[in-house]
Parts: C-alpha cells; sequence; structure tokens
C-alpha cells in the first residue's frame, strides 16, 4: 500500500511521486497493491494523515491484504510508531525504502559502509518506538526500566557503530583523496557523469568505454563509483567517472554518507548531466539534479547535457539510422543550446557528437582558468 499527501509546493505531480515510489518498491522487491492520496496543508502530527484517511487505510487493509504501508514523505518517530499501533502493519517511508534500496544495491566494501552508516543515523531516532511493546505489558508496571535499560543500550551500541562507521569512511575519503592527488599530477581531466537515476549513466559509461558496469531499467541499478580511461574526439585522454544517482526528496543522511562518493563531484573538470529525455518527468528530474548540485556548491562546474533515449521519441514504425534519427529530432528544435547533445546510449546515437562536445568544453574551460 502506498500513501502521499498532495502538496501546493511541489512541481510533481501526486501521481508522478507515487509511481516513482511503486517503482522503487518493486525494486526493493514488493507488490503494490493499492494506493491512496489525500489533500493536506499539512500532515497530521500524530498520523500524518488525518483520521478519516486512518480509517480508510484501516478499512482497506481488510480489502486489501497489505502488510506494508509506504508513504511517500519522512514521517516523524511519533507518527510511524502511532500509525504502526493503529493498522497493525509494518511502516515504512520514503527515506526508508530508498535506504533499502540503497543496501540491496551497494556491492563494494565502501558502498556498503556508507549505507549502513545512513541506515544507523535514520534508526537512532526512531529507536523508542522498537520498544513500545513493553509499555502495552502491564502499564509500565515492572516493565519500564528494564524497558529504558535496553533502549539505552541499543542506543549507545548505534552511536558506538556510527563512529567506527565514520572512522573507516574517512580512511576510505583519505584514499580517495590520494588518488585525486595522482590524478591532479597526471593531468588528465576528468569528467564525471551526474543525473537521474535510471538516466543510462551506466549505460552512456558502457558505450564509451565498454566499462561492462551492470545496468537495467531499474532505480539505482549502480551505487558504487567506476572510473574509466577514454579518448575524446581530438585524441586528448580523459577519465570518466560515474557517481551514485540522484532522486527526489533523497534522504540527508545519504548526501551525509556519501561524502567520500560525492566528493569525486568536486574534483571533476566537468560534469556530464544525463537526462531521460523520453521520460515525461525529465524537467522536474532536471530540477532536482541541478537542486542538488547547488546543495552541494556545483552550480557553477562546467556541465554538458547528454539527452539520452532519444530513440525512444522516434516513430518505431520506420527504420532510422542515427544521422537520420538526430536530424530528425534536431529539426523538431529539441537541441538548439550549444552544451546540449541528443544522444541514444543503447543505441550508441550521437556519442561522437557528444565527444566533441566535451573536448570543445574542457578545452574551452582551460583557456579560462589560465586567463
Amino acid at each position: 500500500m502506498a500513501v502521499t499527501r498532495k502538496s501546493g509546493v511541489n512541481t510533481v505531480s501526486t501521481e508522478d511521486s507515487l509511481d516513482e515510489l511503486a517503482q522503487l518498491a518493486g525494486t526493493a522487491g514488493a507488490r503494490v497493491v493499492g494506493r491512496l492520496i489525500q489533500s493536506l496543508p499539512v500532515p497530521s502530527k500524530s498520523y500524518y494523515v488525518g483520521k478519516g484517511k486512518l480509517a480508510e487505510l484501516q478499512s482497506l487493509k481488510e480489502a486489501a491484504g497489505y502488510d506494508v504501508a509506504i508513504f511517500d514523505d519522512e514521517l516523524s518517530p511519533l507518527q510511524q510508531r502511532n500509525l504502526e499501533e493503529s493498522l497493525d502493519v509494518k511502516i515504512i517511508d520514503r527515506p526508508a525504502l530508498i535506504l533499502d534500496v540503497f543496501a540491496r544495491r551497494a556491492r563494494t566494501r565502501e558502498g556498503q559502509l556508507q549505507v549502513e552508516l545512513a541506515q544507523h543515523q535514520y534508526l537512532l531516532p526512531r529507536l523508542a518506538g522498537q520498544w513500545s511493546h513493553l509499555e502495552r505489558l502491564g502499564g509500565g508496571i515492572g516493565t519500564r526500566g528494564p524497558g529504558e535499560s535496553q533502549l539505552e543500550t541499543d542506543r549507545r551500541l548505534i552511536r558506538r557503530r556510527i563512529h567506527n562507521l565514520n572512522q573507516q569512511i574517512e580512511r576510505v575519503r583519505k584514499q580517495r583523496m590520494l588518488y585525486r592527488q595522482r590524478r591532479r599530477k597526471s593531468g588528465i581531466p576528468v569528467v564525471a557523469l551526474v543525473g537521474y537515476t535510471n538516466a543510462g549513466k551506466s549505460t552512456l559509461l558502457n558505450a564509451l568505454s565498454q566499462a561492462d558496469v551492470p545496468s537495467e531499467d531499474r532505480l539505482f541499478t549502480t551505487l558504487d563509483p567506476t572510473t574509466r580511461r577514454i579518448t575524446l574526439a581530438d585524441r586528448s585522454p580523459v577519465l570518466l567517472s560515474d557517481t551514485v544517482g540522484f532522486i527526489r526528496k533523497l534522504p540527508p543522511a545519504i548526501i551525509t554518507a556519501f561524502r567520500a562518493t560525492l566528493e569525486e563531484l568536486s574534483e571533476a573538470s566537468m560534469l556530464l548531466h544525463v537526462v531521460d529525455f523520453a521520460s515525461h518527468r525529465a524537467p522536474d528530474e532536471c530540477q532536482t539534479v541541478e537542486d542538488i548540485l547547488a546543495d552541494l556548491n556545483l552550480a557553477d562546474k562546467p556541465i554538458v547535457t547528454a539527452l539520452n533515449k532519444s530513440d525512444l521519441l522516434l516513430d518505431s514504425s520506420r527504420t532510422w539510422t542515427e544521422q537520420e534519427a538526430l536530424e530528425h529530432l534536431s529539426s523538431q528544435g529539441e537541441s538548439q543550446n550549444e552544451k546540449v547533445a541528443l544522444i541514444s546510449a543503447a543505441r550508441k546515437w550521437g556519442l561522437s557528437g557528444l565527444l566533441e562536445l566535451i573536448a570543445l568544453t574542457l578545452a574551452d574551460n582551460s583557456t579560462r582558468v589560465r586567463a
């Protein structure tokens, strides 16, 4: 069961947000049996939804037989505990769902450390709810003391684990700093891939470098950073680095935990923003990426935009050559910005033009730096 609240602030439609939540749930292994939307100016402090919607959720539990309710916003510990008590099902909010997907996708030791840190940071303020069952055993008589002791013990254990994880990640961060220093000495520029999750960054990396990075039509297929050397149109070498994809309402704990990885972006000579051009949500997804880059103080980096999956916009009833396809799409007025390239990473269309644009951007930026 997926639940969201309408807001007049976000430009993303409620249905689009729930569609994305359903994709996340499917990636995590859940099967969505229903969805519920409520329009509220502000969420209920106690239950997130109003009393009427809470009753509707209780009725839907009998009708649909769901055993997990997923909410499309971050819930407070109080809201989560009250909802679990009222519905008697597992309650998950959007940050917890994203963290679960991240945990499934992390393959390297570094990625696993970063995800575990984010999970512990998310769990710490919610520990009290884990012991709410003790309060129902007898009004707290004879149980309150042990419950509080165990709660404090768990808090200490989690804080200690967070401290240890931070130390391990800091060592990773220092190792990355050494790698970056070596790269700077080599004089080879770094181009960092950024983009909304499932925009096709890994597919593009594979197409340009034969990197053989796992890529599939699912959210957050690749979490662990990958760097490959490629040659541009002017025969100059660059290092192409893939990073974690972005998404709306990305939990702050993820940004914090993945600091060591995201620092790769700050050291890059330029950013290559990959956009799923076939998505009807492309403008909002672009804005999300730009907002996160601004939060990371990267808005002033030189950026080239690759409008990917352009082949999906063509009439599938006829056979297109690469030149015909790109000329047709360009004639529609979709690519008039000099920093934008129309491509299809899956079909390897437009890659030579993209490499030329990257070379020109790097040369232009190098000239400005020297000036």
